[in-house]
């Protein structure tokens, strides 16, 4: 299939200029060439339930013409997006945000301090250490993923190290995606130990013991031909001991056999007890102990005992000096602290230390300092609170304003510690403090070029569909208009117990400088308000999340800040399910959407990628209940052909095995044959990236300039004339 050049008229128009009266157009008039796309006759029957499929076709990645197919619709997504009148502006705009020097809150291990560090023309952030005693020590690199780009483009995964901070557990991705390898690397010589390669480490989340001679990890074997989608149920938790075949490592607990669950262990930090967890979904776990002599051996195999299993409830436990600390919503919605000695640590003996608070969320506990650090969520903002270790209140740890807690850094037996403040108009600052000593003092400030005292941040409270009163917050100008002018962009996820909390994005800001404005949604599904909230957004009330965001929208369009004209939705992965649900549900709504690594066929969905762990959250097609919610709301399956819909913007990565492309190339083959209007409908596809996009600032950038030059242009926003001063986005 040969590539697909847009019409000179269509071009023209891109480009902002009228072909005839050299005036510029709100948008292009002209529907775009789309490459064909037929369609088979291919169906599933549920429960007496004929389910049409008619581009079941496009779920085959590796066949020739799907590949044909996926390169002509990238084509004409980029010619499109090329095309567009300011895009070069955005892109040297975004390329002074993003080539910026950053820097992440430092962890100690032993003598050594560990932080992740990127300079201004990096493309990928650099793990370094220095001493932590010596205050003129210089960084020393530890692991550059930069040297990966142009090969395989690996990222950095997930790092373990060891207590004594002399050797480091890691995990290499490559093209970003999920699959990993794991790797140990001694830290004075920056170099990888000889034969400690390890594959399947997907999941492996390594936990040393206290010596460093090795850690347990979870391992996941390759799957079966055919059954991609059963492989987390082979996952296994076994002990890797330094210096051994890794292919000899024994087994501590057998698999499970089921796909939607996940399994992990982890040691204490004195090596007295070791716990396995089992996580049954978003909404339960169960929790194993048992004590640990020596080193993990295949003896632990029998020897688990249950802390507490078969509860519709979730348990994160904490081990400290022979104590368990443990945090959970059972009987407690919003989360309370137990603590029990791990001598015996029967249902019967433990002690709640810290309750229920009536009014905010419990949504973290740290061991930091020998004490206890609380984080709470109070009306989505974050705040902090150091208890003792019998759950008295100690003091509270005054935040900078209200924003959130962007991560946090410290150990039990270490005083100080250190948390990274944001909120829309705060860029990241990182504070050190002590757990003895209330005083704070600016560690790291992350410079961006923006200025943002132009723009106010408003939480507005509105009412859903079934009476559930529902916050989001909206960053504008000052002095917006409230006469339904303004151009607004929606975020939303509402899945999974995910909390979306104020955060600092540069990538906004050039809408902001534009005169747009920026709305993000506490849907329900999330855990803003707890347990309860995240449970009235998932499984049978899954359409609660979509009615949640729909009634956002047509909050802001009574209350006068924005119009359907002017309106955008966006939103990835379970948020991409958002956008494709309300697309289908209410496209009258809006005028653009941007639709990234989506969910779409939610009847097929568990056949593919991870799809089978997400059962507990959005059910299962072989339930009935639950396959007529699914199929009651299955964007795939609710396009109707001759309805104009708003302008659409999927966004697929190639090496994606999380959420699997054929989402994105399935719904956009059926809105393109659907579509009544003019308004384009495009799949663009990032190559070299997994779920979480491409790790490269060069990539970003790109991506940035297209999906914002998308929407300027779709809702008729001009770029702002960005002078070209910046030399790093080319």
């Amino acid at each position: 299939m040969k590539h697909l050049h847009l019409p000179a008229v269509v071009a023209a128009l891109l480009a902002g200029l009228d072909p005839v009266a050299g005036d510029p157009p709100a948008m292009p008039t002209l529907p775009l060439h789309y490459p064909p796309t037929r369609t088979v006759d291919a169906s599933d029957t549920y429960f007496g339930t004929k389910v049409p499929d008619p581009y079941r076709w496009l779920e085959d990645s590796s066949s020739p013409e799907v590949k044909a197919w996926m390169t002509a619709q990238d084509h004409l997504a980029r010619t499109y997006l090329d095309a567009l009148p300011g895009r070069a502006a955005l892109a040297r705009r975004y390329g002074e945000l993003l080539h910026i020097d950053t820097i992440s809150a430092p962890s100690r291990a032993g003598d050594r301090v560990f932080y992740s560090k990127r300079a201004a023309l990096q493309e990928k952030g650099v793990l370094y250490w220095k001493s932590a005693l010596d205050p003129h020590d210089v960084d020393h690199v530890l692991i550059d993923p930069n040297q990966y780009v142009g090969t395989n483009n690996a990222s950095l995964g997930s790092t373990s190290v060891t207590l004594d901070g002399t050797k480091i557990a890691y995990t290499l991705r490559p093209n970003n995606a999920d699959e990993a390898i794991l790797h140990v690397r001694d830290v004075a010589t920056a170099r990888d130990i000889p034969g400690e390669v390890i594959t399947g480490a997907k999941y492996a989340e390594p936990s040393w013991t206290p010596d460093g001679k090795g850690f347990v990890y979870t391992w996941l074997p390759p799957a079966e031909p055919g059954k991609v989608a059963d492989r987390p149920g082979l996952a296994v938790v076994r002990y890797h001991r330094l210096a051994t075949d890794p292919k000899n490592d024994p087994v501590i607990h057998e698999k499970t056999g089921d796909p939607t669950k996940f399994i992990g262990a982890g040691i204490s930090r004195d090596g007295k007890w070791i716990t396995f967890e089992q996580q049954n979904g978003w909404d339960r776990n169960d929790v194993y102990y048992q004590p640990l002599r020596g080193e993990p051996t295949a003896a632990l195999l029998h020897g688990w005992k249950p802390l507490v299993v078969g509860q519709p409830f979730l348990y994160s436990v904490s081990l400290w000096q022979d104590q368990a600390y443990i945090t959970t919503n059972e009987a407690a919605t919003r989360y309370r602290v137990f603590k029990v000695a791990m001598a015996d640590p029967a249902r019967a003996n433990w002690k709640e230390i810290v309750p229920e608070s009536p009014d905010r969320v419990l949504s973290g506990v740290s061991i930091i300092g020998g004490s206890l650090l609380l984080d709470y969520m109070a009306n989505v903002c974050d705040q902090l609170e150091v208890h003792d270790l019998d759950g008295k209140i100690v003091r509270t740890l005054p935040l900078p304003g209200l924003g959130s807690v962007s991560e946090l850094a410290g150990e039990p037996e270490h005083d100080t510690f250190y948390y990274g403040f944001i909120n829309f108009t705060t860029p990241p600052e990182i504070f050190e403090t002590k757990i003895s000593d209330p005083a704070q003092k600016l560690w790291a400030r992350i410079n961006i070029p923006v200025d943002p005292a132009p723009y106010v941040v408003e939480q507005k409270f509105f009412t859903s569909k079934d009476g559930t009163r529902v916050p989001m917050f909206l960053v504008h100008r000052k002095d917006m208009p409230m006469d339904g002018s303004t151009p607004f962009l929606m975020y939303g996820y509402g899945g999974f117990g995910l909390s979306q909390t104020p955060f600092f994005s540069p990538g906004y800001y050039p809408w902001l400088e534009a005169g747009g404005g920026y709305a993000l949604i506490n849907l329900r599904g999330g855990g803003e308000f707890g347990e309860q909230w995240h449970q009235d957004g998932m499984l049978l009330k899954k359409q609660h999340v979509f009615d949640d965001c729909i009634a956002a929208a047509e909050y802001l369009i009574t209350q006068h800040y924005t119009k359907p004209q002017r309106l955008a939705l966006r939103g990835g992965s379970n948020g991409g399910l958002l956008v494709g649900a309300v697309l289908t549900q209410r496209p009258d709504l809006f005028r653009a959407m941007i639709c990234e690594v989506p969910l779409l066929d939610m009847i097929r969905y568990v056949k593919f990628g991870s799809g089978k762990t997400w059962i507990p959250e959005y059910g299962s097609p072989d339930n009935e209940a639950q396959f007529r919610a699914l199929l009651a709301y299955s964007p795939y399956h609710h396009v109707v052909k001759g309805t104009p819909y708003p302008s659409v913007l999927f966004c697929s990565s190639h090496d994606d095995d999380r959420v699997d492309p054929m989402h994105a190339r399935k719904m956009a083959a059926e809105l393109q044959a659907a579509t009544s209007s003019p308004n384009p409908i495009l799949l663009r596809i990032e190559p070299q990236s997994g779920h979480g996009g491409g790790d490269q600032v060069k990539k970003t950038i790109q991506y940035a300039a297209d999906i914002w030059g998308f929407l300027f242009h779709e809702l008729s926003v001009p770029v702002p004339d960005y002078k070209a001063q910046d030399v790093h986005s080319k």
